[in-house]
């Protein structure tokens, strides 16, 4: 891995330790546009790096005693599954169209973020609707993952707090691990389809472990409120020159292909 490479892994960790979460969405744009990498090789290795930052990042809140590793199990089982459908569907899916999916839960987690909101936590629900409802979202969540290669942390903690009855603290440290299980299904799922370059992929996971540190000293100096401003800003920008680089496909193709990723290497750099 080269100095651009490793430079943009420390990013990515960054990213994550000063938010928390929603760093690893970089990844994909990161292969795709600026490493040159084809769209599903991104995909399934940022399938890979999100399980491996994500084990990283739950062992770090276990010890602190902010994982419910029953919830975890009994949410992440559902959405392994999900994610290793979503990889396995993802052979029938076009480049193109995995890309502005992508786009759009970026465009998704920007809004999220843009309007941050304190869940309370409510006693867990019981009974078989409670339990569909989060076997759905989980398996929903897990399809979504396996297919655009992002850990879908902002969807997960607001589900873990209000159909959990967990707690923000609670519910950061156990969406880590269901990432870290949904994506290690989803990255298995691929396996098979791709060619994978692994010490790169390892690399660049290990770089970004190692920015989750930087960035979590440095979340203590920063307003957390205006850093999920930024970066969702961030997000709305690469979402849309995603969708830009690839408006043929999104009105419905054209005799001539557009790739356009002159565009997102002039917004990334």
């Amino acid at each position: 891995m080269n100095l651009v490479g490793a430079g943009l892994g420390a990013l990515v960790g960054v990213a994550l330790g000063m938010l928390g979460g929603g760093g690893s969405i970089l990844t994909v744009p990161i292969f795709v546009y600026v490493l040159g990498f084809g769209t599903k090789v991104s995909i399934a290795m940022s399938l890979g790096v999100v399980a491996i930052v994500s084990v990283f990042g739950a062992t770090a809140h276990w010890r602190a005693g902010n994982v419910d590793v029953r919830v975890a199990i009994v949410f992440g089982s559902v959405a392994m599954v999900g994610t290793y459908l979503g990889a396995r569907l993802a052979a029938f899916v076009s480049g193109e169209v995995q890309l502005m999916l992508f786009a759009g839960v970026m465009l998704a987690a920007a809004f999220a973020m843009m309007r941050p909101r304190n869940f309370e936590p409510n006693e867990p629900k019981r009974g078989l609707g409670p339990a569909l409802l989060i076997a759905g979202e989980g398996l929903a969540v897990g399809i979504l993952t396996g297919l655009v290669g992002v850990g879908g942390g902002f969807l997960i903690v607001p589900a873990l707090v209000i159909l959990g009855g967990l707690s923000m603290k609670q519910a950061v440290g156990t969406s880590l691990m269901v990432i870290a299980l949904k994506s290690t299904a989803g990255f298995v799922g691929y396996l098979g389809q791709v060619e994978i370059p692994w010490v790169f992929m390892f690399s660049f996971a290990a770089v970004a472990s190692i920015g989750i540190l930087a960035g979590t000293m440095l979340s203590k100096f920063v307003s957390h409120a205006a850093l999920q401003r930024a970066f969702a800003v961030l997000l709305i920008v690469m979402g849309g020159a995603i969708l830009y680089a690839n408006r043929a496909t999104l009105i419905g193709g054209g005799a001539v292909a557009i790739h356009e990723t002159a565009t997102i290497e002039a917004v990334m750099s």
